[in-house]
């Protein structure tokens, strides 16, 4: 822009640069210009902002995490198609996102009749219902976040080779389902940054095991918000059933076919299982003779 005083051509960062080190937020994503559009690739990729005009040419730092909001084509989501397809968003940009929740308005009488009845005493009284609950304070979330922002947890050597396997495994479970969603080498460093932030959020230095299942759990359940609409149609699957078939997924075609307890327990985990539905399905598979579990509890074998 032409500054008003000298006349010269000087610089004004936009919401990216003035979010730097921070969170960005972005409404109506899929109506954003072709331009802007083009400059948020750099920003997700490279976290800066190139800048070749007027004779100035620089680079700006926007190091921001970005939260966008989209509407679907025409007003309403269709589930026959794809993602990029309802968002009208190229698959470039949709895969710098670590996460991608579906969220669909469905008739639900309970939750329309609560969204009305706030809305209306909104209306009446120009202020916020009570809560039956007391909201944290401000200046706490404030001073947490900032103590948070200065750990940098690493990822330590005994969890590399963790990681690449379950990277790997998800790249070879892509390979067979239809889904909505490919899985890159941008799924692995999605995998690395929510891990690292979830180190954050308890404080320490280190990135541990539990912090990579969480992170995987997350990636599944979005995976899976997008396919929201194919799984009613079908027939819904019990936990139980779906453990069965990764448990036997896992197991060696050639040889004695045997899982170690751990390692199916991780991968169920990482699924978005809990260890007590884990549990349930061994025992209940063991019931019918369809696997032995040894009594140390280290060794699952398919009879």
């Amino acid at each position: 822009m032409r500054d008003p005083l000298t006349g010269e051509l000087t610089l004004e960062g936009g919401a990216l640069v003035l979010a730097d080190q921070g969170v960005c937020c972005i409404d109506e994503f899929d109506k954003m210009m072709d331009a802007d559009r083009t400059a948020i690739h750099e920003v997700m990729e490279q976290q800066t902002i190139s800048i070749a005009k007027a004779g100035i040419m620089t680079s700006l730092n926007a190091r921001c995490s970005i939260l966008a909001a989209a509407n679907p084509a025409y007003g309403r989501y269709n589930p026959r198609r794809s993602v990029e397809q309802n968002i009208q968003l190229p698959a470039a940009l949709l895969s710098r996102f670590d996460l991608l929740w579906l969220i669909q308005d469905r008739p639900d009488r309970d939750g329309d009749l609560r969204l009305a009845q706030h809305i209306t005493y909104v209306h009446q009284h120009c202020r916020q219902p009570p809560s039956q609950f007391s909201p944290i304070d401000m200046k706490l979330m404030r001073r947490y976040i900032s103590l948070c922002k200065r750990r940098q947890p690493v990822v330590p050597e005994s969890l590399a080779d963790y990681i690449t396997a379950a990277y790997v495994e998800m790249r070879r479970e892509a390979r067979g389902n239809k889904d909505m969603t490919f899985t890159s080498a941008r799924t692995l460093l999605s995998i690395l940054r929510l891990s690292t932030a979830l180190a954050r959020l308890r404080l320490v230095d280190v990135v541990e095991k539990e912090d990579v299942n969480e992170a995987m759990r997350l990636m599944e359940m979005s995976k899976d918000s997008l396919q929201a609409d194919k799984t009613q149609n079908s027939r819904a699957q019990r936990p139980a059933d779906v453990i069965f078939a990764s448990l036997r997924e896992m197991a060696p075609e050639r040889g004695p076919r045997s899982v170690r307890f751990a390692e199916a327990l991780q991968r169920c985990v990482s699924k978005g299982f809990t260890p007590a539905q884990f549990d349930a399905a061994l025992e209940e598979y063991e019931e019918l003779n369809v696997w032995q579990v040894n009594q140390a509890r280290t060794r699952i074998t398919f009879v």
